[in-house]
């Protein structure tokens, strides 16, 4: 049993393997490049992530035999949550600002929790008993989550599926490299993934090398500053297949391209397969040299298109799927689906978020309890839509005259357009049930209440008026 003193002074005892053989008190440098690398956390995560998931962490052992440093936090879930989400991105930057530290342990403050730890070149978890193995230079880290089996496909982004597929078929490709262009979190970093998965059951014994454009700088400059240079290239090239996440940010660093270059065109010379992605065509990649953005143009560029209401429900409903004992309503699926529309990592992350809280809290799921838990996230994505455009869109999908809107014409054909276009002000702006009423011709709030709860009553019942209701919200996002 090691004894140790945390950066607030607090007592930990830590149960570890004989590997962990002497204990180094937390020195004021590791506390130095701690509140460095959470100064950049906080602004590259937002200050609620932040606060909530790394805020907490404490420095707790440091063992300078093995480069293990020991980070604390209040439980054994939330040691989990940050392990799984950013063991990765917290290695990193440890080695970038104190490369003593080549591998973490996450742990809950319990001293009875289990302790779980990352290996420098392989960023999953292990228990801390377990020796790792040293495979190769770069071990492979995918998510077993992100299959083929797993991408839900879309008219958005079926192009980019089917070049993944062929790409890690057991057929030589058409094309190398294979560029995968999206906006943040529409599921180019799942395909890349699962090309790594589907390559390695067709070639058990093939080289894949997968990893991050900061990792890749950080392990070529470490390489550098050794004198392993050559071996760092050796190991590069000697991939069947190399994937890099986030191409854009190896623009503008000069050496780094230059290694990236010569190995692009090793591999390709060999016939290997490489795959890159980024937020950007390579056209619009800032700083690049030209012989780069030539090679990487010369494949194919599949371009993923921001996810449209249909696909986005039919992944929160896929999600659902595979947790049948959780109570989701059809109402909460279609209200996330047509709110959180800027990316799907926010919409899986919205939802998990919701389903944590619910199953911590005992309380059932519900659209209020979305409005409440995620009014981050939702504030976020929702375009500001207001009501005189909702009555031009419900008056030219109705054909009716603009003036109806605000008429006392009771008739069924205008007063029910009337009625829907109050609900969607309802579902679609912040607006209360007063001011909606004051921009329908100064109804009172109880006559929008009653066309509201009318709405929702008859898309649970009448198919047409569902459909006529999808539509509309589906205008009105577009």
């Amino acid at each position: 049993m090691l004894v140790s003193k945390n950066i607030e002074g607090r007592d930990s005892g830590l149960s570890v393997d004989a590997a962990v053989a002497d204990e180094t008190v937390i020195s004021g440098d590791l506390e130095a490049s701690w509140r460095k690398i959470c100064s950049g956390l906080r602004r590259d995560l937002g200050a609620q992530i932040f606060g909530q998931w790394i805020k907490p962490i404490t420095l707790a052992l440091f063992d300078s035999g093995n480069g293990s440093l020991h980070l604390e936090l209040p439980s054994e879930f939330a040691a989990t949550w940050v392990r799984d989400r950013y063991a990765e991105r917290l290695l990193l930057a440890w080695k970038a600002h104190h490369p003593a530290v080549t591998d973490l342990v996450f742990q809950a403050q319990s001293g009875s929790a289990k302790i779980a730890r990352v290996s420098p070149l392989n960023g999953t978890a292990a228990p801390a008993s377990r020796k790792a193995v040293s495979e190769s230079k770069f071990r492979l880290d995918l998510d077993p989550r992100m299959t083929f089996d797993q991408f839900i496909a879309g008219h958005s982004n079926i192009l980019a599926l089917n070049a993944a597929q062929r790409t890690a078929a057991a057929e030589k490709p058409l094309f190398s490299p294979l560029y995968l262009q999206s906006s943040t979190g529409q599921g180019k970093t799942h395909l890349m993934h699962a090309i790594g998965h589907a390559f390695r059951e067709e070639f058990p014994s093939s080289t894949i090398i997968y990893m991050s454009a900061e990792r890749f700088m950080i392990e070529f400059v470490s390489a550098m500053r050794r004198n392993e240079g050559m071996e760092f290239k050796a190991s590069l090239r000697e991939a069947d297949l190399l994937m890099i996440d986030d191409i854009q940010f190896i623009v503008g660093k000069n050496s780094t391209q230059e290694e990236f270059l010569h190995t692009v065109d090793s591999l390709i010379s060999q016939g290997k397969r490489v795959v890159v992605a980024a937020d950007r065509p390579p056209q619009a990649l800032d700083g690049v040299d030209q012989r780069l953005l030539s090679r990487l143009s010369m494949g194919l560029v599949a371009d993923i298109q921001s996810a449209g209401l249909e696909l986005r429900r039919d992944i929160l409903e896929h999600r659902l799927a595979s947790m049948p004992h959780q109570n989701v309503s059809e109402e909460v699926v279609d209200f996330l689906a047509r709110t959180i529309s800027r990316n799907l990592r926010e919409l899986e992350g919205g939802l998990n978020k919701l389903l944590a809280y619910a199953q911590l809290t005992g309380r059932e799921i519900t659209r209020e309890l979305a409005e409440e838990q995620l009014s981050d996230i939702l504030s976020a994505c929702r375009r500001r839509i207001t009501i005189d455009e909702i009555q031009r869109t419900v008056c030219e999908y109705y054909r009716l005259d603009r003036n109806e809107m605000s008429s006392k014409r009771r008739a069924r054909a205008v007063a029910r357009p009337r009625q829907v276009a109050m609900y969607l002000a309802k579902v679609m702006t912040p607006r209360s049930y007063p001011e909606i009423g004051r921009k329908f011709g100064g109804r009172d709030h109880s006559t929008v209440i009653h066309a509201v709860k009318l709405v929702e009553q008859l898309r649970g019942e009448d198919s047409e008026m569902d459909n006529d209701v999808r539509m509309l919200l589906r205008q009105l996002e577009s």
